[in-house]
């Protein structure tokens, strides 16, 4: 039987907003799986499984105490799904690293090493024994383990799961507490996402961002871009779901497409390149994400018009820009992403650029 919940979401925006308070209602039940028939989903991908740059980080032991907890008919903890709403696919909130460990043991292959998968640290019937080498009763035992789960799912609003991304938020126990990037890459995972990846091995934006970030910043930064340079006009605080809004809407590249955007950020970072080289954006040595987002929506609305020839106009307008008290009000200061900033620091930018030759 469904039971029903009010998900109170407090979010503190890039860490110098006041809390944005929204409410979910959400609909969980519980549902008990085998350990085969889970192991079958995975590989049909009706349960999909998000993938960190980090992914699995158990050790073959403490993989091998999952496995004999489950022969010897021991508990182990309950895993974390939502049911997608376009696809009824299972996304794996809380789990994977047991839900890995389970299919790697089936497939025989421990894959952070790339060698067969035999039980370590257990007991001594265990010791060394792979899937294929147990016992046929102790391989009948660990198919027809229980794996209990609770599924969720948001009821209202109903036009929308953004309450998704905050349970995630919530109950990921991977161990280091996941980024924003990281959480969007796993539930609005698809087209947008893919090209996301793509566009941050850009070389000029590698130039100038500099190695990428293991936590997706770079990512995160790519898609600010794209949903000021669309909607900057109507912007609310706060940012995160304001991205987390546009990047739901786009996960399939229907409101925008790949050709569209890759064109924009493609033009966009190569003229500021030319003109800047990799000192872009960083009034104080660092990537400052404000400037970032200004400077690139700017660049773009002015390359809306055709070719931007005149870069030493542009570079006089960029370094004005950085010494005009208002911008680095809304640039530098508490408050960057409040809605009257963010419009104001792009409405500069914009104006600036709008007439270079």
């Amino acid at each position: 039987m469904a039971n029903t919940m009010i998900l109170n979401d407090e979010e503190v925006e890039d860490t110098e907003e006041s809390a944005s308070i929204s409410k979910y209602s959400i609909s969980s039940y519980g549902a008990d799986y085998t350990v085969d028939g889970l192991v079958k989903r995975i590989e049909k991908g009706d349960i999909y499984i998000p993938q960190f740059q980090r992914g699995y980080v158990w050790n073959i032991v403490k993989a091998s105490r999952l496995i004999e907890s489950l022969l010897l008919g021991l508990p182990v903890p309950e895993v974390f799904f939502s049911r997608e709403l376009e696809t009824n696919k299972l996304l794996v909130i809380d789990g994977q690293q047991r839900l890995r460990t389970i299919q790697y043991f089936y497939n025989g292959i421990f894959m952070p090493d790339g060698k067969a998968f035999k039980l370590h640290g257990v007991q001594e019937e265990f010791e060394e024994l792979t899937y294929e080498s147990l016992e046929e009763e102790d391989r009948r035992r660990l198919d027809d383990s229980i794996i209990h789960a609770t599924i969720v799912r948001q009821e209202l609003p109903s036009d929308d799961d953004s309450s998704i991304y905050h349970i995630f938020e919530r109950l990921n126990t991977g161990g280091v507490l996941l980024e924003p990037q990281e959480i969007r890459a796993s539930i609005y995972h698809g087209e947008f996402n893919d090209l996301l990846i793509e566009l941050n091995a850009n070389e000029k934006w590698r130039e100038i961002y500099g190695k990428t970030d293991d936590r997706m910043k770079d990512q995160e930064n790519i898609l600010r871009f794209f949903a000021l340079y669309y909607n900057y006009e109507k912007y609310e605080k706060p940012m995160q779901e304001f991205l987390n809004k546009y990047m739901r809407r786009n996960k399939h590249l229907k409101i925008q497409s790949k050709t569209q955007l890759e064109y924009i950020f493609t033009k966009s970072i190569d003229i500021i390149y030319q003109c800047l080289g990799k000192e872009a954006f960083k009034p104080k040595k660092k990537l400052n994400a404000a400037v970032f987002d200004a400077v690139m929506v700017g660049a773009a609305k002015r390359l809306e018009k055709g070719e931007l020839c005149d870069l030493e106009a542009l570079k006089e307008k960029y370094e004005s820009l950085l010494n005009e008290g208002v911008f680095i009000s809304a640039t530098s200061r508490g408050g960057t992403a409040s809605a009257d900033r963010v419009r104001n620091r792009i409405t500069m930018a914009v104006k600036a650029f709008k007439d270079i030759k």
